[in-house]
C-alpha cells in the first residue's frame, strides 16, 4: 500500500548551468509529494499523516521554503531538487526494516511539469 502526502514551498533559483530564461534569478511556487510504501499496522495505518508531514517538514521543507535554492543546491532543477529531497528523507523512512519506506518524491516546478524520483531509480 501507498501513502502520499503533499506540500508547497516558494523559493528562488537560477540554472548556471542552463542557457536560456532559465539562467536568469526568478522563483516558483512548487509542489511536492513525498510517497511511502508499507503495510497497515496494528491500527489501520501505514504511518499517522501528522508524523509524516512533521518529519518531512524538518527534514526537507523547513530548508528549501523562501529560500534561494542555489545555496542548497548547485543547480536546483526539479530533477535535483528530486535527489536533494530523497537523500533527506531516505534516513527518516528507510528502505529496509519495520516501518514505511520511502517510495517516491515528485516536484512540480509549474502547475504542468514536474519530476519523479522512485525508489527503483534511485
Amino acid at each position: 500500500m501507498y501513502l502520499k502526502t503533499e506540500y508547497s514551498f516558494d523559493a528562488a533559483h537560477n540554472l548556471v548551468a542552463y542557457h536560456g530564461k532559465c539562467e536568469r534569478l526568478h522563483g516558483h511556487t512548487y509542489r511536492m509529494a513525498v510517497t511511502l510504501r508499507g503495510e497497515p499496522g496494528s491500527e489501520g495505518m501505514i504511518m499517522d499523516f501528522l508524523e509524516v508531514k512533521k518529519t518531512v517538514r524538518e527534514k526537507a521543507l523547513d530548508i528549501l521554503d523562501h529560500s534561494y535554492l542555489n545555496d542548497i543546491i548547485p543547480q536546483p532543477t526539479a530533477e535535483n531538487i528530486c535527489i536533494w529531497v530523497w537523500e533527506k528523507l531516505t534516513g527518516a523512512f528507510p528502505k529496509e526494516g519495520k516501518g514505511p519506506s520511502l517510495y517516491e518524491i515528485q516536484i512540480w516546478e509549474t502547475v504542468s511539469s514536474s519530476a519523479i524520483l522512485r525508489e527503483e531509480l534511485s
